[in-house]
């Protein structure tokens, strides 16, 4: 008999059975399982770790990639929910390893956390393929961490499953529910327009964020963690548990459950994240009126899975799909919290099945057409009917044009709809800093018609395509109760913020795209109907402004910042790095 934690050399795991992989057929089986030097130590250095050779020999080993941090609120519990992931996957026989990897938070990272999606990315990436893990869990959920996690474990193909970290409770402010994001932008204009003074202000900012979790409004985060659950990598109704309800933790748990499962039966990413999966998902983020930031993130997380996403099929799909989640910014008054009582992502998927391709597989079932059975939606002033739609198209746009050859969109389902079609001379800034120093001068003579315009803030300028999109309108405007302009920028806005903002112009002005050929007085067409964007200048005149454009200086010579400068493709592909966005194979490594 071998005494408690002494090596050997068998694999003690529970013998295959029926839908069970025998210890030899696991990738972790090269590290621990073969006669080998390397495996020898390996197995010293996990008794090391305090693990008994019962514990983990021949069970499949589980990545658990937690985004936890002191300082980012959105995923201030997922050091608990990993505990919960790891409870399931002891219970499915499985060996949970947790890794730590980087916290992307959306409040506070500079330039814009949009800058680091990539290095996170990589990060998934290469610690999935250079570790003995069989399988994994990731937890996520602020905005750029849901595609980072899911590109890099994309590009490695394990069996996953996405844990999201869940919206926030909802905030509470002298009888008034607030939305994160959405109330934000809409108190501090009221400020600006001088009707709430700082006691209010004070007030809100303890009543706006009540709790962990991310955006509790139809923001990016949220509008990627349905993104995610459509794709099929979550389990069902996953995006909207909030995330201090008892039944995250129990969704986390169930999650590591499945993870074992997922390896057992050799059901890998690939599986998932194909073509008409990400129709779907395209689908989805139109139906619920989501963020503009899906787009790129669709677009890249596609083309890690070797699909092609292009703007046109946005525009395309978004053209048939109605808009049935009331929810705010783009349909309101309500939050995620009402969304997921009133059926959650299942609930709204069971309204447009014949939109989707039902006949998929899914982390939890053989197919969507499985998952969805018994779904339904508890409350249609929520969740709407097909025939009383929150608006009978998608919420987003894609625009082209002489200002946007490359594309640009616009989440109209937000703006006012006069302005839907406008015709304006143009105010242009340079930069971001230029526009908060002057955009209150009363010199500019700034007044509703016109169309303001930033540039220098997208992939390579910003850098990183900062969330400046919603630019700031005057407060001598504010004051006379303006709400809203036509804005334009090669920038992205954050998926809580609102307005008749186009945003993403493609190629940007840093790499002289049109953007950068602007000049202050120039005539500006929007027309969202006819999906065109449109600067009113003759081409000879552009071609002659074109020619004494001169590239500003390239932003980083070292570094992290250099690589992106380098590697960075624009908006319209994504902005994944060129070396990563490109097809090719990377071979497993040698662990003997």
């Amino acid at each position: 008999m071998t005494a408690p934690g002494s090596p050997r050399r068998s694999s003690p795991g529970a013998p295959p059975g029926p839908g069970r992989r025998a210890p030899e057929e696991l990738r972790s089986h090269q590290w621990y399982g073969t006669d080998g030097l390397r495996s020898f130590s390996h197995r010293a250095r996990t008794r090391q770790l305090g693990y008994l050779p019962e514990e983990h020999l021949g069970k499949p080993v589980i990545a658990v990639l937690n985004t936890w941090s002191d300082i980012n609120p959105c995923h201030a519990h997922l050091r608990e929910r990993a505990q919960a992931v790891k409870r399931g996957v002891w219970q499915a026989g499985g060996f949970p390893l947790e890794f730590p990897v980087a916290t992307l938070s959306e409040t506070f990272q500079k330039p814009t956390p949009m800058l680091y999606r990539n290095l996170l990315a990589m990060e998934t990436e290469e610690l999935l393929r250079s570790y003995p893990v069989d399988g994994a869990v990731l937890l996520g959920g602020c905005d750029k961490t849901t595609p980072a996690l899911l590109m890099g474990a994309a590009s490695v193909g394990l069996p996953t499953v996405f844990v999201p970290a869940g919206p926030m409770l909802p905030g509470h402010w002298r009888g008034e529910v607030l939305g994160s994001g959405t109330d934000m932008w809409k108190y501090w204009d009221d400020k600006r327009a001088g009707l709430i003074g700082d006691c209010e202000l004070s007030e809100l900012e303890s009543g706006l964020a009540r709790s962990p979790g991310h955006c509790m409004t139809m923001g990016t985060a949220a509008t990627l963690t349905a993104a995610a659950e459509a794709l099929g990598v979550t389990l069902p109704g996953a995006s909207s548990v909030p995330a201090v309800d008892s039944g995250h933790e129990r969704m986390a748990a169930a999650a590591g459950l499945r993870s074992v499962e997922l390896v057992h039966r050799g059901r890998g990413l690939a599986q998932l994240l194909t073509g008409e999966a990400f129709e779907d998902a395209v689908t989805t983020v139109l139906g619920l009126g989501g963020s503009s930031n899906a787009v790129i993130h669709l677009i890249a997380m596609a083309g890690r899975a070797g699909v092609r996403l292009t703007l046109d099929d946005f525009d395309r799909i978004a053209r048939r799909v109605p808009v049935l989640a009331n929810v705010r910014p783009g349909g309101g008054p309500h939050l995620m919290e009402d969304f997921h009582f009133a059926g959650g992502l299942p609930g709204f998927l069971s309204r447009i099945t014949d939109l989707l391709h039902l006949d998929r597989p899914t982390v939890a079932h053989d197919s969507l057409r499985e998952q969805l059975a018994g779904a339904g939606v508890h409350n249609d002033e929520v969740i709407r009917t097909r025939d009383n739609p929150v608006a009978a198209e998608g919420g987003l746009a894609v625009l082209r044009g002489n200002l946007c050859p490359n594309g640009a969109v616009i989440k109209h389902i937000a703006a006012e709809p006069h302005l839907l079609e406008h015709t304006g001379p143009a105010v242009v800034f340079d930069d971001y800093r230029t526009m908060q120093r002057t955009i209150n001068d009363p010199e500019l003579g700034i007044t509703p018609d016109h169309v303001l315009v930033l540039r220098n803030a997208g992939p390579k300028g910003g850098p990183g395509m900062p969330e400046y999109g919603m630019l700031p309108l005057p407060e001598y405007l504010l004051k006379q109760g303006v709400r809203d302009m036509v804005r334009i920028s090669d920038a992205r806005m954050s998926g809580t913020s609102y307005g008749t903002c186009v945003l993403h112009v493609a190629p940007e002005s840093y790499v002289g795209g049109p953007l950068a050929l602007v000049r202050t007085g120039d005539r500006i067409t929007l027309d969202v109907p006819a999906r065109t964007l449109r600067l009113e200048v003759s081409e000879e005149e552009l071609a002659r402004r074109a020619a004494g454009w001169e590239p500003p200086p390239e932003r980083y010579e070292r570094g992290y910042g250099a690589l992106y400068n380098e590697q960075i493709t624009q908006a319209d592909t994504g902005c994944d790095f060129a070396f990563l966005a490109r097809p090719g194979t990377v071979p497993d490594p040698y662990a003997g």
